[in-house]
């Protein structure tokens, strides 16, 4: 029963390195590291192409010197709320990050300084093709080879508090209406002109 035991260890662990190697990485696996904070109040409405929100970001100064030491770039993501997730299979949670579809939609992207402990700040005005759906937001900790090794969220563990929800425009926008106007406009004059001139031209012709 020992030997049964080690060789089951031995096999889990080889799994594990095999895994860390081919580029698998476990979101349950990694540290949550990163101190994380939205605007956005809790159940508040933000439109896409209006409203703005601000997230912030930084290393929890509570944890050992050095936790950061890998970091090289930090990326913020709209992430669906399970409550969003219901019935949707393409927004699916899964363990293994690669695959997860839970963070679909990057907020920003920038390099880590391990020298500069102050907060960062990113604000933008939600894009329009956001999805009507309630989110959070994290952020993960990528290191020289593009891999999470650390994360923060404005939530809690099981993705029930700081919610917020998107309202994503789906009617065309204003600018294209007025494009339309002007060039059916354009049209009918287009069709006026060449009635009138092939008219001319058949009175010539008589």
């Amino acid at each position: 029963m020992a030997e049964r035991g080690f060789l089951l260890a031995s096999l889990l662990l080889f799994c594990c390195l095999a895994g860390t190697c081919y580029g698998i990485v476990l979101f349950s696996s990694l540290p949550r590291t990163l101190v994380v904070t939205a605007s956005p109040s809790q159940g508040q409405v933000l439109v896409g192409g209006e409203d703005k929100i601000t997230v912030t970001w930084g290393v929890n100064q509570s944890l050992p010197a050095g936790t950061d030491s890998a970091y090289k770039t930090i990326k913020v993501k709209f992430c669906y709320a399970p409550i969003s997730q219901v019935d949707r299979t393409w927004r699916k949670t899964v363990d293994n990050i690669g695959k997860d579809k839970t963070c679909q939609f990057q907020i920003v992207a920038k390099p880590y300084d391990a020298s500069n402990k102050t907060v960062q700040s990113f604000e933008l005005t939600v894009e329009r093709d956001v999805p009507s759906a309630t989110y959070f937001v994290r952020a993960y900790a990528y290191n020289s080879e593009n891999v999470e090794v650390g994360y923060g969220q404005t939530t809690d563990a099981h993705k029930t508090t700081n919610l917020f929800e998107v309202q994503s425009i789906t009617g065309r926008h204003v600018s294209l209406d007025i494009a339309a106007v002007c060039f059916s406009a354009f049209s009918v004059v287009s069709l006026l002109g060449f009635f009138v001139a092939e008219k001319r031209r058949a009175k010539r012709s008589q």
